[in-house]
């Protein structure tokens, strides 16, 4: 407890080993053994609620969903688990998606504003897909007495494309079925122009000559996919918000274990990934709905809700809506569109922490307009604010150090006996009146905001491709030569001689190697987050060493 750089090097050892004990935990477990598949290559477990899945329902409510119905045909040689009709392109400010026939599904949905890559800003990044081996699809429908289009069923479509026009507020996107019981459903998607919320809406009329009874479910399909980094832990799976359980992180391990399965009031259900987000929001808070999970095999997995039952007499009609969020997880729009929809921007333990940063953050931007700078002038104001508990402890370290010649010589004096050892240096410390520890509460303290600010930089998608100067244009990417980490490293090393020396030979080799280990760890991460630590590491040492002088300063006109 000598040398302040222990405890915070141990506090960031004790990060690591939680990251690094989360990611074994959420990636490295063995997968389940797929299941027994059908000729057709569909799951043999179905894909929509069942049953068990949406308890409280009627018997007559839950019969099995109609199949498909003609000309709809999985696609030769393709990887895709998903049955495909025809395609309807939809083309807004914000999005090109593409909706199949089969079912009303969104099946691909590209983020025009936000590049796949810093080096193909004309490829838009791809949120939804049901192509190749990865599938994340949002699929809605109704289970139905008689006869309802699920997304297994076949709509028919007015036009093959829709693009929203100039000066147009919203685009409407109308699907329609119909059944052999008389009862007709018109699935219409709304897009708003500047809005990543999409309203879906199920229009039923039953022109049959018996009731119908019905319910509304939303779901999404999603497979399994590998990391973004093999150094940096994010969370992607389902989580589940209700006004009992604000935040409920339902993951594909626990889908293997067990299918979930809720009533939640209001709320919301989403699948998230390191920046982006589909969330599926019921149109009413005071709704309650039945949230379900299935694993289906294959490593593909559903997490929806669904309604209850709704009567509808003959002649008589009836909406079913709700809205669909997809697109990045930037704080100040998910605000608007649900409560604690703003939580998939997923901070840990530390949110109560990491929001106010991030505001300052933000705020800072809004002035220099560059991330870059913001972080190294938000390094800079927390350096400010915590700069008397700073001071206290490397006046402490000073002391410390100007203390290592007689701490050497009582090592010298009584070897291995550690007991006089520790009442010789207790001794030294009462004549000289310094506390040994005075440099640990100080440093502890700040710990929590340091690992605040990592998850601020690594969650934010504001940092996706943000360019900082000359070689950094990804703040979010590793440092392409590598000259930040070696910064930092030379900055850790200058610390270390800065430091009073441990008193261990062997804890002092130690301390030694760590600048070189944190520089091979820091080579792989985020640029911003590297920068942080630069800064921080800069204005430490600057700090340090004007303190230093003074404690030692002023000990040699004493003497």
């Amino acid at each position: 407890m000598e040398n302040k750089r222990l405890i915070l090097f141990a506090a960031l050892s004790v990060v690591v080993i939680l990251l690094w004990d989360a990611w074994q935990a959420d990636y490295n477990k063995q997968p389940a053994a797929p299941t027994t598949t059908t000729q057709s290559g569909a799951p043999a477990a179905s894909d929509v609620p069942s049953a068990a899945a949406t308890a409280g329902a009627s018997a007559q409510a839950t019969a099995d969903v109609p199949a498909a119905t003609a000309n709809v045909t999985g696609v030769p040689g393709e990887e895709s688990v998903l049955k495909k009709g025809q395609r309807v392109r939809v083309v807004t400010d914000l999005y090109t998606i593409e909706i199949d026939t089969v079912g009303g599904d969104l099946r691909v949905a590209d983020l025009t504003a936000y590049p796949a890559a810093a080096d193909k800003p004309q490829e838009p990044f791809r949120l939804l897909t049901d192509s190749g081996t990865h599938v994340f699809v949002a699929q809605s429908g109704l289970l139905a007495s008689s006869a309802a289009p699920d997304h297994h069923a076949l709509y028919s479509a007015e036009q093959s494309e829709y693009r929203l026009a100039e000066g147009a507020v919203e685009l409407r996107v109308p699907l329609h079925w119909i059944g052999d019981n008389g009862v007709t459903v018109t699935k219409t998607y709304v897009f708003h122009r500047g809005d990543y919320v999409i309203d879906v809406n199920h229009a039923v009329v039953n022109g049959g000559a018996e009731p119908w009874n019905g319910r509304f479910y939303r779901q999404f399909q999603r497979s399994r996919t590998d990391r973004e980094s093999a150094f940096i832990y994010t969370y992607t799976g389902g989580v589940v918000s209700s006004e009992d359980n604000k935040y409920l992180k339902v993951s594909f391990d626990d889908m293997d274990g067990n299918n979930f399965n809720q009533a939640i009031k209001g709320g919301w259900l989403a699948m998230i990934q390191h920046y982006f987000v589909a969330a599926w929001i019921p149109s009413s808070q005071d709704q309650v709905n039945q949230a379900y999970s299935k694993a289906l095999g294959e490593g593909r997995y559903v997490l929806g809700m669904v309604t209850p039952v709704t009567t509808l007499a003959a002649g008589a009609s009836g909406n079913f809506s709700s809205k669909l969020f997809v697109g990045p997880k930037l704080q100040d729009r998910l605000e608007t569109v649900a409560p604690r929809l703003e939580l998939t921007v997923d901070y840990g333990w530390l949110t109560i922490i990491a929001k106010p940063l991030f505001w300052v953050l933000e705020f800072v931007h809004g002035i220099v307009n560059n991330w870059g700078w913001a972080i190294i002038i938000l390094t800079l104001l927390i350096k400010l604010v915590f700069y008397k508990l700073s001071e206290a402890s490397y006046k402490s370290m000073a002391n410390m150090r100007r203390l290592a010649p007689k701490l050497t010589q009582l090592k010298e004096r009584y070897g291995d006996d550690r007991q006089r050892m520790s009442q010789a240096m207790m001794e030294l410390y009462k004549k000289e009146k310094i506390n040994p520890l005075g440099g640990c509460l100080p440093i502890l303290v700040q710990i929590p905001v340091f690992i605040a600010l990592y998850w601020v930089l690594l969650e934010s998608v504001e940092m996706r491709q943000a360019p900082f100067i000359l070689w950094l244009q990804d703040l979010s990417a590793k440092d392409p030569y590598y000259v930040l980490p070696l910064i930092m490293g030379v900055t850790m090393f200058i610390q270390q001689k800065l430091n009073p020396p441990p008193p261990d030979p062997l804890q002092a080799k130690i301390f030694m190697a760590l600048p070189f280990v944190f520089t091979l760890f820091f080579a792989f991460f985020p640029s911003g987050l590297v920068l942080y630590w630069v800064v921080n590491n800069i204005l430490s040492i600057a700090q340090q060493w004007y303190i230093t002088r003074r404690v030692e300063a002023a000990a040699n006109a004493k003497a």
